[in-house]
């Protein structure tokens, strides 16, 4: 993740901003604005750490909107914690050493990002925990909250997920609703083939036998087996190795932790699940902040 390009800086802004961290009323009356404080971010839950990037980044974007000197900062975690480490309930996953008032002030914000972005890397694990050594892979989709989508994206891969598109315009998917409105799946594939630009897979979402033999018949190159079941999967998968062709396939509709492995079992390669970011749960984090006595 590159946490200083200019996407994420302003994600990262917009939250300061809306919290109004720089006028932080509560903080300023209460606290001496020389004290310096030491904060540690403690798990308080087993889980997947993710979003550790964005806590120097913040600080660096609220000393640019405050714009008064607050002093130096360092942010500290053990050498063996990074994004996409399993850490123990209690146990310290970064320090900050900073101005107190500095650090009041972004407290919500950093533990805010770091509980979504760690619940969707920790339920991503048990995703992709839950398939190992089948040889299916976990795609996450564009079911992200709106805005955030760069980051629930890089959470997904700290929990051993692999990306699907990131936006519409990262390659064609030939959805139900295309095929709906385009005339039907022989005409869109028709059109896809003639008007993708050199390199672009097309991509075709199927829901029954029959869409997938016609599917076949006309150039498909990957296909999305959409809410079908197990054992229709794996015939499915059977169908296509008859003709003799070798593309991706994936699987997605009504997937959970308690199925996902009997779809993993069918010889699909790939299995998308829209829990992973726009049902994953928070994880409980606290931090912890002292004042720094000399």
């Amino acid at each position: 993740m590159d946490w200083k390009s200019k996407r994420i800086e302003a994600i990262l802004e917009q939250a300061l901003v809306e919290d109004k961290a720089t006028n932080d009323i509560t903080t300023a009356i209460t606290i001496d604005p020389g004290l310096r404080a030491s904060a540690t971010v403690l798990a308080k839950q087993d889980c997947i750490v993710s979003g550790l990037g964005a806590i120097p980044r913040f600080l660096e974007i609220f000393a640019r909107l405050d714009k008064r000197n607050n002093g130096r900062y360092e942010v500290i975690s053990h050498p063996e914690i990074f994004d996409g480490v399993r850490v123990k309930k209690g146990q310290p996953i970064a320090v900050i050493r900073h101005n107190a008032r500095v650090i009041l002030a972004c407290e919500r914000v950093i533990l805010n990002l770091m509980q979504r972005m760690s619940g969707i890397a920790t339920l991503t694990r048990q995703y992709a925990d839950a398939i190992a050594g089948t040889g299916a892979k976990v795609l996450d989709t564009r079911k992200t909250i709106p805005g955030l989508r760069l980051l629930d994206k890089y959470a997904v891969r700290c929990g051993g997920g692999e990306n699907h598109r990131l936006d519409l315009s990262d390659g064609i998917l030939i959805k139900n609703n295309h095929i709906s409105l385009g005339g039907g799946i022989e005409k869109v594939l028709k059109s896809a083939h003639e008007k993708r630009k050199p390199g672009q897979v097309i991509d075709i979402e199927v829901r029954t036998f029959d869409e997938l033999r016609t599917a076949l018949d006309h150039g498909a190159e990957s296909l999305l087996i959409d809410n079908m079941t197990p054992a229709d999967v794996k015939k499915a998968i059977a169908m296509i190795q008859e003709r003799g062709v070798k593309i991706p396939t994936e699987a997605s509709g009504n997937i959970v932790l308690e199925n996902i492995r009997k779809y993993a079992t069918t010889g699909v390669d790939y299995i998308s699940v829209g829990a992973l970011t726009h049902s994953a749960i928070a994880v409980d984090l606290s931090m912890r902040i002292t004042a720094e006595i000399y």
